[in-house]
């Protein structure tokens, strides 16, 4: 299944073979749906917390009285039916990560894969680079590839290219990830798939 390469300046300058095992697969919506939900449950925190009964700072003593006062009768004032008591079934720290299968997880990225490629929304390009550092230039090589919305995957290894990095973090809707940072949710969410001819090698291996 060949594959044209670009340069940012929208010029063809090779081609490459992408590999059916990965490119070309059924598109499975359960799978994909399934890794997703295993995303954003991972990213959750489960920080929130509301104290409880037992856990409100106070004395204990009866409030006032039982008889006489002409009102209700009342304990402490550590109840949850009074302001500032305890709160009953509020959150409580909890874990909400879950567990699922590396082989899943695996077919999740290759199927996303396939979607964008099936989309016609994948983007090879030579190479992720530019001079200096300059969003305008960006944004202008970006709107010469008709491209709005897209995540670009880089190699892990291209560490050095700082300009590229700062120049696309004011723009809206681009976004820049290593190969060991690609996942299905940020496939899926952007309209296109931009990977660098080097990424590429090191995506082809890690799914392989």
């Amino acid at each position: 299944m060949k594959h044209d390469i670009i340069n940012l300046d929208s010029k063809k300058v090779g081609s490459v073979e992408l590999k059916k095992s990965i490119f070309s697969l059924p598109i499975r919506r359960d799978i994909l749906k399934e890794v997703v939900n295993w995303q954003l449950a991972n990213r959750r925190q489960g920080s929130h917390k509301a104290k409880q009964r037992s856990e409100i700072v106070g004395t204990t003593a009866k409030a006032f009285k039982q008889k006489g006062t002409g009102r209700a009768r009342r304990g402490n004032l550590k109840t949850n039916i009074l302001r500032g008591g305890g709160v009953t079934h509020g959150p409580v720290l909890r874990d909400h990560k879950k567990k699922l299968p590396k082989k899943i997880r695996k077919l999740g990225l290759k199927t996303a894969l396939s979607v964008k490629e099936k989309e016609k929304k994948i983007i090879i390009i030579d190479k992720i680079s530019i001079t200096k550092t300059s969003t305008k230039e960006i944004v202008k090589k970006l709107e010469k590839l008709k491209i709005k919305s897209a995540l670009i995957i880089d190699s892990s290894s291209n560490k050095n290219d700082k300009s590229f990095k700062q120049s696309i973090l004011n723009i809206n809707n681009i976004n820049l990830l290593p190969v060991v940072g690609m996942n299905v949710y940020d496939i899926l969410k952007f309209n296109n798939l931009i990977i660098s001819k080097d990424a590429l090698v090191e995506v082809e291996k890690k799914l392989i």
